[in-house]
C-alpha cells in the first residue's frame, strides 16, 4: 500500500461535486449495465483503487468524523436550544435543550469511532497515533454557530456517503473478476470483495441516518429525510483519481486561512466523557 500523499490530490474544496442531474447521465448509467462485469472494470481502471487504499481514505473519513462530532460536543455550539439549551452541556440538557438531539450526536461519536477502528485493523494498524492523518481543519464556527454546525454535518456525511457507494461499486467490479486478485503482495478471493461491499453498505446505512438526522437539528429543514436516493456527490472512486473521496475530504485535512486545526488524539482522549454507547457489530459474512 503507498503512504497517503496530500500532495497527490487537489487541495480545493471546489472539488466538492453533485451528483448527475440530467437524463443523459441517467441514461448513460442504465446502458452501463449492459457490459460485461469484466469491461465495467476496465472502464474504472486507470483510477481504480486497492483494497488497502480504500480502507486507508475509510479510516481517514472516520477520523475527519470523530473528530467534528467530539468538537461538536464541547464547542460553544452544544449549548444551543436545538441542541443541550443555554447552559447545557453533552451530559447535561437543559430545560430548554433537546435531549433527542445531543443523543444522536453523543452516538454518532461512537458510531464513527467504531468504523475507524475496523478500517485501521484492516490495514494493520494498532493505535490511533499511526493513523496517517492526525489533525483535521475546520472553520471555528462550525462548533459555535447551529447553522454553519448543520451545513457542515450535511457536507461531510454526503462526502461519506458517496465515498462508500464508490466503494461497493468498486468491491463488486473487482468480486466480478471471478478469480482471485492480488494487490501488493496480499491476494483476495472473489468472496473477500463481496463481504468488504456488505462491510460498506453497513456503515452507508449508519452514515445515511447521520446525514438526516443533522438535518432534524435544525427545524426548517422539513423534511429531514429528504430523498428519495443516497447520491455519490460526484464522487467516484475511494482513494486515487480527480474525483475520489480523497479529493473531496482534502480541505479538511491542511491548513488554511480562516481555519483552526483540531486533534484526533484529543478527541480519542476525552471521548468517553461525552460519547454515549451504541450497539452492533458488523455483518457476518
Amino acid at each position: 500500500m503507498k503512504p497517503f500523499d496530500l500532495s497527490s490530490v487537489t487541495k480545493s474544496a471546489s472539488n466538492r461535486r453533485s451528483f448527475l442531474r440530467n437524463a443523459g447521465g441517467a441514461t448513460a448509467a442504465v446502458a452501463a449495465f449492459s457490459f460485461a462485469p469484466q469491461a465495467m472494470f476496465a472502464a474504472n481502471k486507470t483510477a481504480s483503487d486497492t483494497p488497502a487504499e480504500i480502507f486507508t481514505a475509510a479510516l481517514i473519513a472516520e477520523d475527519l468524523a470523530t473528530t467534528f462530532y467530539y468538537n461538536v460536543l464541547v464547542g460553544k455550539v452544544i449549548q444551543n436550544v436545538n441542541l443541550a439549551g443555554p447552559g447545557g452541556t453533552a451530559v447535561n440538557t437543559s430545560a430548554t435543550g433537546s435531549a433527542g438531539n445531543v443523543g444522536y450526536i453523543r452516538a454518532a461519536l461512537s458510531e464513527e469511532i467504531s468504523h475507524a477502528n475496523l478500517f485501521r485493523s484492516l490495514i494493520g494498524g494498532k493505535a490511533a497515533s499511526g493513523d496517517p492523518v492526525q489533525t483535521f481543519y475546520f472553520k471555528p464556527a462550525v462548533f459555535e454557530n447551529l447553522n454553519d454546525f448543520v451545513i457542515q454535518l450535511q457536507e461531510l456525511e454526503t462526502a461519506f456517503i458517496g465515498a462508500y457507494l464508490a466503494a461497493i461499486q468498486q468491491f463488486a467490479l473487482l468480486a466480478a473478476e471471478g478469480k482471485p486478485l492480488t494487490f501488493n503482495g496480499a491476494t483476495y478471493q472473489p468472496s473477500d470483495f463481496a463481504y468488504y461491499a456488505k462491510i460498506s453498505a453497513s456503515i452507508l446505512g449508519v452514515e445515511a441516518e447521520h446525514r438526516a438526522l443533522g438535518r432534524a437539528v435544525n427545524a426548517a429543514l422539513i423534511p429531514s429525510n429528504d430523498v428519495n436516493y443516497e447520491n455519490t456527490d460526484g464522487i467516484k472512486t475511494v482513494y486515487n483519481g480527480p474525483s475520489s473521496a480523497v479529493v473531496a475530504l482534502t480541505p479538511f485535512l491542511g491548513s488554511g486561512s480562516g481555519l483552526q486545526g483540531y486533534s484526533l488524539s484529543t478527541a480519542l482522549a476525552n471521548q468517553g466523557s461525552v460519547s454515549l454507547p451504541t450497539v452492533g457489530t458488523i455483518p457476518t459474512e
